[in-house]
């Protein structure tokens, strides 16, 4: 009877003390709550024992956190329309803080991460969110690491990921681009065009003082043209042999000049056909007077 006894007792305890174990991970932490009282000694990682029915144990994950944030539609201190998402990397420095002062921090995080978003956005110009990032970036960091302070949280890094632009803004700024492009070519245009006036007016200074230079010129030009095209004849003509058959050239005989008729000299009148004459009117006879009767 009484190594029954035994036997119960030491079953009791057995499985007494395995609901009492507990493993901690590396990455984790223990929190024990004894009768709803926080105790001092967090549990570190490894084997660990409580009182099974007077203790509770609560893990914390204390690994780095990514938690997106969704888009956050608001209007830019430039009265531009956008929606802006973000990445928030985060992880817990203290277990009891992160069980206590906050009852979801995961949640809390979040929250925070949304309204500083939105008041970045409407601080900021449109090309500070395209353009200047890191310093939004940082200025989120801030605003969310002051209160997660206190909730046992440290924010580790917050990035602004993708912003979202109105269509008609989109194909505005792709018109000021192709706009601000076209200038920037037509610009570098014109100065190549100067720079290559300068040099051809140099090099006609040059041609005019050293006629043989231009001579070496006409046959270098020979030579890139059949070096592309070798089927192209090309005859090199002087100017000079034109310029001398053009002074040996005869003037042009001058034309006769039309002799006017003068009075002296009769001219060959045209003949002047007569009108005929228009015919007289007939004649109208009267008829003779009768004579009166006397009375």
């Amino acid at each position: 009877m009484v190594v029954e006894l035994v036997a119960a007792v030491l079953s009791v305890g057995a499985v007494y003390a395995l609901a009492g174990m507990r493993v901690v991970q590396q990455f984790e932490r223990g929190v024990v709550f004894r009768l709803g009282k926080l105790r001092s000694d967090v549990r570190g990682p490894g084997f660990t024992m409580i009182i099974p029915g007077v203790d509770r144990l609560r893990k914390v994950n204390l690994q780095i956190v990514t938690m997106p944030v969704p888009g956050q539609d608001g209007i830019t201190r430039d009265n531009v329309t956008v929606k802006v998402d973000a990445v928030v990397y985060f992880k817990v420095i203290n277990a009891a803080d992160a069980v206590i002062n906050v009852e979801d921090y995961r949640f809390a995080v979040s929250q925070m991460a949304q309204t500083s978003l939105r008041s970045i956005i409407g601080k900021s110009d449109l090309d500070d969110l395209l353009s200047n990032r890191e310093k939004l970036n940082q200025g989120l960091e801030l605003m969310i690491d002051s209160p997660a302070i206190g909730w046992g949280v440290q924010i580790d890094r917050v990035e602004i990921k993708d912003v979202s632009l109105p269509e008609t803004m989109k194909r505005s700024m792709a018109r000021q681009a192709e706009a601000d492009r076209e200038r920037r070519a037509r610009v570098i245009n014109a100065d190549a065009e100067l720079q290559a006036s300068k040099k051809l007016a140099e090099a006609a200074g040059v041609m005019s003082e050293q006629p043989a230079a231009l001579q070496l010129r006409l046959l270098q030009t020979v030579v890139a043209v059949a070096a592309e095209k070798n089927s192209t004849l090309v005859l090199p003509f002087p100017v000079e042999l034109l310029r001398f058959l053009e002074r040996a050239a005869p003037p042009p005989a001058a034309q006769p000049s039309a002799v006017q008729p003068s009075a002296a000299t009769p001219s060959a009148a045209p003949p002047v056909t007569a009108l005929p004459e228009p015919p007289e009117p007939p004649a109208v006879e009267r008829e003779p007077e009768r004579p009166e009767l006397g009375e």
